[in-house]
């Protein structure tokens, strides 16, 4: 009989009020003895257990990231074992590199989308993020063309929280603290339909217009002086916003009429969440620069990448020329190793084509919700989606009596309460978010169906 090591929950709970920064958290609200604090300890398949022993259906993959869920770890731990047994840590660094990054590196060109064959390593999404503007200030410097310092992004957009990332990012919440941005920013509408008028259900329509906004800001702010567009090809924030067709074609025309480089930001699409390797390749789209991370190691260890173009490394690689930029864990070994790793286990296990397969009845199931009084829209793609919330006022928003009691508390109580992990946003939109493991298979998702309609279904009858 094996004793138990379990640290129990009120310990781990205190410790951490006393000893730990949490990301994006009201750190003083976790009460002195962490109280409010929830703590989760084990994982297994696409569940995870808290502190207190309690299971739940990960709905969230983490955070986007755990697209194996948590039950591959003897083979994740095998490459560990391997990679560290020959070689701990090599720096990319001064013409110096080490076996394992430049197989990754040759993996991800192989299932990249078209002539993007470069890859830069760094630790995360927005350091992922910030290497790419980088890379197009520098390429379009060599090209003589240095006053292209500006960026275009989208309304409501997230792409990180460095400095430079948080340039890209819409929410004034989490840029004035820290001043001004540091890159010139223009944001224009993203691709969000609800509560537009019915002309532009039509793709066409809509697509016609988002691309005429987007060719109006760059004549406005000169074509001359625009690096770079970044763009999600699913908006995570504002809830899993899709693309009308024709979208990213549009958006690589006007790239390559203007001079700028497009960017799309696959931190969160890539990997297999929308049933291709990168999330792009299901809308069309013809990127210069990818930037990934999260489900690139499939959670078991922290990376991120900037997948570069052909035509960009041919500028930024001219002899003579220098790119004076790195992280000094870029590419670690081990990472490197997990991540070949998690790509192996993916194309073994078929992991994209459980998505394909499934993704049909999980969107029949979200799209079911529309009909709960409390839902607004329902949209998303392959394992990718949220449910827009509306209150109680003429308008459909929330008063902020409701808002407090349903978005902030009932829901996302009710969801835990029932052994579901969701992500429910109380900004802008008032979410429900899911994205699940993609192994899930179909009763795992019809679990996660139920226990949302239930959630609501309950709210709707406060409203």
């Amino acid at each position: 009989m094996t004793t138990s090591t379990r640290t129990p929950a009120g310990e781990l709970s205190a410790s951490a009020a006393r000893h730990l920064l949490l990301n994006m958290t009201p750190n003083g609200s976790l009460g002195a003895d962490g109280e409010n604090l929830f703590v989760v300890q084990r994982g297994d398949g696409p569940y995870v257990d808290d502190a207190d022993g309690r299971r739940y259906i990960d709905g969230l993959s983490g955070l986007y990231c755990c697209q194996l869920g948590y039950s591959y770890a003897p083979e994740f731990a095998e490459a560990a074992e391997k990679q560290l047994r020959e070689l701990c840590f090599s720096p990319l660094w001064s013409a110096s590199a080490h076996p394992t990054a430049i197989e990754l590196a040759e993996r991800l060109s192989r299932i990249a989308p078209v002539d993007i064959e470069h890859t830069f390593f760094s630790g995360g999404g927005a350091e992922a993020v910030e290497t790419a503007w980088k890379i197009a200030r520098r390429y379009h410097a060599l090209r003589g063309e240095g006053g292209r310092t500006k960026a275009i992004a989208r309304r409501g957009a997230y792409h990180g929280l460095t400095v430079g990332a948080l340039s890209f990012t819409d929410d004034p919440g989490l840029k004035e603290p820290y001043g001004p941005p540091a890159i010139d920013t223009r944001f224009v509408s993203n691709t969000n339909r609800c509560g537009l008028a019915p002309e532009f259900l039509d793709d066409a329509v809509f697509t016609d217009r988002l691309l005429a906004e987007l060719e109006t800001a760059i004549l406005a702010e000169g074509p001359e002086t625009i690096a770079m567009l970044i763009a999600e090809p699913v908006q995570n924030r504002g809830g899993c916003i899709t693309p009308p067709e024709g979208y990213w074609p549009g958006l690589r025309a006007l790239a390559d009429r203007y001079g700028f480089l497009l960017l799309a930001d696959e931190v969160i699409t890539a990997f297999g969440r929308l049933g291709e390797w990168f999330g792009g390749d299901r809308y069309g789209a013809r990127p210069d620069i990818v930037t990934v991370a999260k489900g690139i190691t499939a959670g078991y260890a922290p990376m991120g990448a900037t997948l570069v173009s052909n035509r960009v490394t041919e500028v930024i690689n001219r002899p003579g020329a220098v790119l004076n930029h790195g992280y000094t864990f870029a590419g670690h070994p081990l990472c490197a190793a997990i991540a070949l790793r998690g790509l192996q286990i993916m194309e073994r296990d078929r992991i994209l084509d459980n998505v394909r397969d499934l993704q049909d009845h999980l969107a029949a199931r979200m799209a079911s919700l529309a009909g709960l009084p409390i839902v607004g829209d329902v949209r998303g793609a392959g394992f990718f989606y949220a449910c827009e919330l509306v209150g109680d006022q003429d308008d459909g928003g929330f008063s902020d009596t409701a808002r407090a009691a349903l978005v902030a508390d009932l829901i996302p109580r009710r969801l835990r309460e029932a052994g579901l992990l969701a992500r429910v946003y109380n900004r802008a939109a008032p979410l429900v978010q899911i994205a699940p493991p993609l192994i899930s298979d179909r009763q795992l998702l019809d679990r996660i169906a139920d226990i949302i309609a239930d959630t609501l279904d309950e709210a709707s009858a406060h409203l």
